[in-house]
């Protein structure tokens, strides 16, 4: 380089044009040069449950470009990290473009015809040995719905196999069968435009700047919308970025939360701050809810369980009872809980008795965590049949089976065996195959080591995914698929809005979109492609007959189209001729619950206290969640290098009195253990967000694999997992044997409290020292 050229650089004259210059680009303005796309496609972010709008930009049949959507309601143009580095993991290193089928030990690159007829060979052998349900099928939150609902319509009635789940039960299950038992159905009940125009924002167990970003743009526009400040409440037992931008931190103990809501209640009746006329009118159960509140949830008893001073229980009790209108959501904080389900009924109790239900900025709301955890609710067929349609009632069943054309009996009369169900009967001999499809268990399930000998058992492992996973790793076959830009059809969000999500460019190699995957390999099985995929070829034709099953239901998509929803950035449902451009909120004035007479139910719920608890030698609590730049099981973001870069490996939260007890700081690596593995080398971060006793690990990394630790424990009625309360051990070079506290054998509970071992009271305890 001459001495000129130097000086250029020196002084920043010269800039390397060609790499660095911008163009002009006629909707977004300044673009790189180098990557300026030959068209934008309009579509929808792929990643979490927010459902961002977005542009794909397009460059020689390459997506180039990420680009918030400027006219989309949910994200006015915004993203977040994951979403603006997208259009990235498209063309990852570990994508999958071809099918494989394992060969002398090795994965070897097949045809789809040969793929499809060895898979299908090994199908109907194991089901003519070993029944029907012995083929087993564990699916997603992140197809698309036309690709959910063929899915489920040909592993339930092609494959006649109910033993088919999401891993949507590993995050949203409780939700679902929360809101069912309190409300009759699934369905969250509010939108985003609550956060806009409420008086009071409670947030429990949801970390929405980490986790949901973009939800705090819509918390940022409720001073503007309302002319006053709204007063948010997070609920959490670490002081995460959400709970730094509260206006007031509830810090309580792990998985307190029900007790909590509970002993709100109790204040509320207590004081008469109750909302009688809409008790009256709205819902059933009320002398038994109020009867039970009040014998079991004093506001000093709740102190001792939560943590939280009677004070401060009375506070906020009075807040939320005396706003004009409340929203409370909540994530994975309450749902990954064995006390899951009835800690959204117990939210919901809490809106139901201050009549915070069905109006503009109160609503008790879900999060969704995956793209379409809302989609395979719908109509994916696992807990329900499509349209929200009850396996045991046999109405549904005939008025589904009329709809599509296909004999009743061939509509299961109940659901088969959940996600860990389905798990346990693998290593019972019962089952002999397993269909993995978009998703890895080998880091995301809870019960590693469980999982572990089941897949070992399998006659036939079949990974269908667009990435070479974990799990894929070791499959058996490997059915290659397309994924975000690559296919057409929907994502529902949050707020129940369908999304339209276009295909912008080709799927790369020779994968194929899901929709073709299953309608393709369905024409193996004898007459079952005729008989279930006749007329459907195309997504618009599955979006047709989709938009026929939930006509009169509560998820209508009677009256979308894509163009529809296009225009209009999305439509939540019901949407119907009474509401042709869809619904904000359920369970209005003039909507009623779906139960037997339209009124919601008051549920008597009751707190447990974790079944394990710290003791000596495992004397800290673990907290398990997610962080912003890394998604799932980093199967798409731990591709992407400015992301990975971000946040590359696992680390350990943990407070300066743990950190000084195990002589570390912030940078060293120390172990983590329980009872049922072990995790090493793990970065600590010391941290006075997490309480002393406490620690915190995100889940995506499978080099340290926290599942290997977590509990393997389960919701009764929803099967989601207790993920986020384990006892655990750690362990530094200076002190190998772990730090050593005096744990008393239950502490801090009041004389009366209940204990309970596998759900059965076994004694009250009286309070220790």
């Amino acid at each position: 380089m001459n001495l000129l050229q130097k000086a250029k650089d020196f002084l920043g004259l010269d800039i390397k044009e060609d790499k660095y210059a911008l163009v002009d680009d006629p909707i977004f303005g300044k673009v790189a040069k180098d990557k300026a796309p030959d068209k934008w496609v309009r579509s929808t972010c792929g990643y979490c449950g927010v459902g961002c709008g977005m542009y794909i930009g397009v460059k020689d049949g390459k997506a180039v470009y990420s680009k918030g959507d400027p006219l989309h309601s949910v994200n006015f143009g915004t993203l977040c990290p994951k979403g603006l580095s997208e259009h990235r993991m498209v063309y990852s290193d570990s994508r999958v473009q071809a099918p494989l089928i394992r060969k002398n030990g090795e994965l070897t690159p097949a045809t789809w015809e040969e793929t499809f007829q060895h898979t299908s060979d090994e199908f109907k052998r194991i089901q003519a040995e070993h029944g029907k349900g012995a083929v087993a099928v564990i699916s997603t939150g992140q197809l698309l719905t036309e690709d959910f609902y063929a899915l489920g319509k040909f592993v339930q009635l092609g494959l006649e196999t109910s033993n088919y789940d999401g891993n949507t039960t590993l995050c949203m299950a409780s939700a679902v069968m929360g809101y069912k038992q309190t409300f009759g159905s699934d369905g969250p009940t509010g939108c985003y435009e609550d956060f806009e125009k409420t008086d009071v924002i409670m947030l429990i167990g949801a970390n929405i700047a980490d986790n949901h970003p973009i939800l705090k743009l819509h918390i940022a526009k409720n001073e503007a919308v309302t002319g006053k400040k709204p007063t948010i409440i997070v609920v959490d037992p670490r002081k995460s970025k959400t709970a730094q931008m509260a206006d007031i931190f509830v810090p309580l103990k792990p998985r307190s939360d029900l007790a909590l809501i509970n002993g709100l209640c109790y204040i509320i009746f207590e004081q008469g701050w109750e909302d009688e006329k809409f008790i009256r009118e709205r819902t059933n159960g009320y002398v038994e809810f109020k009867k039970h509140i009040l014998a079991n949830y004093p506001p000093q008893e709740v102190a001792e369980i939560t943590g939280i001073e009677v004070k401060e229980l009375y506070r906020l009790a009075k807040i939320y009872s005396q706003a004009d209108a409340v929203m409370s959501a909540w994530t994975m904080g309450v749902n990954q809980s064995s006390i899951g389900t009835d800690t959204v009924s117990a939210i919901c109790n809490l809106a139901l008795i201050t009549g915070n239900v069905g109006r503009e900025g109160a609503s008790p709301m879900s999060i969704t965590g995956q793209c379409n955890a809302m989609g395979t609710r719908e109509f994916g067929f696992t807990s329900s049949i499509p349209g929200y349609r009850n396996y045991g009632s046999d109405a549904d069943r005939q008025a589904f089976a009329d709809i599509v054309n296909v004999p009743v009996d061939l509509v299961p009369n109940k659901r088969g065996y959940a996600y860990p169900q389905i798990i346990d009967a693998i290593n019972r001999g019962e089952i002999k195959a397993l269909w993995v499809v978009a998703t890895n268990p080998l880091v995301s399930y809870p019960d590693q080591n469980a999982l572990r000998e089941a897949l070992k058992k399998l006659d036939i492992l079949v990974v269908q995914d667009a990435f070479m996973s974990d799990t894929a790793q070791i499959a058996d076959v490997v059915f290659a698929a397309a994924t975000w830009s690559e296919k057409e059809g929907c994502y529902t969000n949050s707020e129940r809005r369908c999304n339209y999500a276009k295909k912008a460019v080709e799927p790369l190699g020779d994968s194929k979109a899901d929709l073709d995957i299953v309608l393709e390999f369905s024409e193996y099985f004898d007459d079952k492609h005729a008989l279930l995929f006749k007329d459907l070829k195309t997504p618009r034709d599955v979006f047709e007959e989709i938009k026929r099953v939930s006509a009169g239901q509560l998820c209508d998509y009677s009256e979308m189209s894509y163009e529809k929803i296009e225009q209009l950035g999305g439509i939540q449902w019901p949407c119907n001729a009474q509401a042709p451009e869809g619904t904000k909120r359920l369970y209005s004035p003039d909507m009623p619950c779906r139960t037997s007479d339209g009124k919601a139910s008051l549920l008597p719920v009751e707190w447990k206290p974790l079944s394990e608890m710290a003791c000596e030698g495992l004397p800290l609590i673990l907290n398990t969640g997610r962080t912003v730049e890394q998604f799932h099981t980093r199967t798409k973001t731990g591709t992407i290098g400015i992301l990975d870069a971000l946040a590359p490996e696992a680390w350990v939260d943990i407070s300066p009195k743990d950190a000084l007890k195990l002589q570390v700081k912030s940078g060293d690596r120390i172990a983590l253990s329980g009872t049922r593995g072990r995790v090493e080398d793990v970065v600590v971060k010391i941290s006075e967000t997490i309480r002393e006793g406490n620690v915190f690990v995100p889940f995506h990394y499978n080099e340290q694999l926290i599942n290997n630790i977590t509990i393997a424990e389960f919701d009764p009625k929803s099967f989601e997992p207790n993920y986020k309360q384990c006892a655990v051990q750690l362990h530094s070079e200076a002190v190998p044997e772990g730090i050593e506290y005096e744990v008393p054998e239950v502490a801090g509970y009041l004389e009366g409290v209940k204990v309970y071992e596998d759900e059965v009271l076994v004694e009250e305890k009286v309070k220790m020292s």
